[in-house]
């Protein structure tokens, strides 16, 4: 009988971003061996934490205040859902802030939601968690980037295999406080020029709230295996720039978080689009918060096993 209720269950993901902090309900079930998954809810408020990181080195007692309301929010969603399996996780704004860890422990204490701070390679390989689930073409090489706020994590796979995974402080809203150090865009070109080399004819998997909405903001795009080319993404970034924040907002039916921070991810992904010589851009919509539940069924799946 425990079998088959682990043959069901509902897990969720919360992923505390730069930008904003998702949440992600999602019930895995396994027949016949096919693991099957489907979206009970997903949220998204924008907190913007790095812009409090980024510019003060710490977070604000309003944004705090703001943060435990959410996870207040976000507890009593999962005890509704029914959730089983929970993990929180935080990211390149938590682990810049100086009070991030006394952050951590007060909501805990007050929310019972356990937050674990991970690096950016760990982020750069539970992001990596999903992605060939939804890749028809896993042949050839790829570099797999997501853009968050304060960090781009990036994987390179070459014929389905991950080579390397890397990351850098150079996000969303690091760029919009001018708070990327020129050493870290330095670093990311370095790398990029070599991974070229070595690995021709690369294209890119995009991950992130910006590129997903890019993707459908652009006019020509293949929807069917869900890309779009590189030029297109180029004059859809050049018009984006020539806007105000507002006008923005206006022409693209944009909200204010997503309006200024859509022209530096546009930035990052054409930088390394064109040192890497890429064609065309991948947007199989998934994220961080997909990741962290694959991860949590698979270690489940694995500890049932072993049992």
């Amino acid at each position: 009988m425990a079998k088959d209720k682990e043959d069901s269950a509902t897990y969720a993901a919360i992923d505390i971003g730069s930008n904003a902090v998702r949440l992600l309900i999602k019930r895995m079930s396994e027949k016949d061996g096919e693991i099957r998954s489907s979206k009970e809810i997903l949220l998204r408020v924008p907190l913007r934490l790095g812009f409090d990181v980024f510019a003060k080195g710490e977070i604000s007692e309003k944004k705090e205040k703001n943060m435990i309301r959410l996870m207040k929010a976000y507890s009593n969603l999962m005890e509704i859902y029914g959730v089983k399996y929970c993990r929180a996780c935080a990211t390149s704004a938590m682990r810049d802030a100086q009070n991030g860890k006394d952050i951590i422990k007060r909501i805990e204490k007050k929310t019972g939601i356990q937050i674990e701070i991970i690096d950016g390679q760990e982020e750069a390989k539970i992001i990596y968690n999903n992605h060939l689930e939804c890749m028809e073409d896993r042949k050839g090489n790829y570099i797999y980037v997501d853009v968050g706020g304060g960090s781009t994590e990036i994987n390179l796979l070459s014929q389905g295999e991950l080579m390397c995974s890397r990351s850098y402080n150079i996000g969303t809203v690091r760029i919009l406080n001018n708070a990327v150090k020129e050493k870290e865009w330095e670093r990311l070109k370095k790398d990029m020029a070599e991974l070229a080399q070595s690995y021709p004819q690369t294209n890119i998997i995009g991950s992130g709230g910006n590129i997903n909405k890019l993707y459908r903001l652009a006019e020509k795009k293949e929807k069917k295996q869900l890309r779009m080319l590189v030029t297109t993404l180029s004059a859809l970034h050049e018009d984006l720039k020539s806007l105000s924040v507002e006008e923005r907002m206006e022409k693209y039916s944009l909200k204010p978080d997503r309006a200024d921070v859509i022209v530096p991810a546009g930035e990052i992904f054409l930088t390394i689009a064109n040192i890497i010589g890429a064609t065309y851009i991948y947007v199989p919509v998934i994220g961080l918060s997909d990741g962290i539940i694959d991860d949590l069924y698979a270690r489940n799946k694995a500890t049932l096993t072993a049992e």
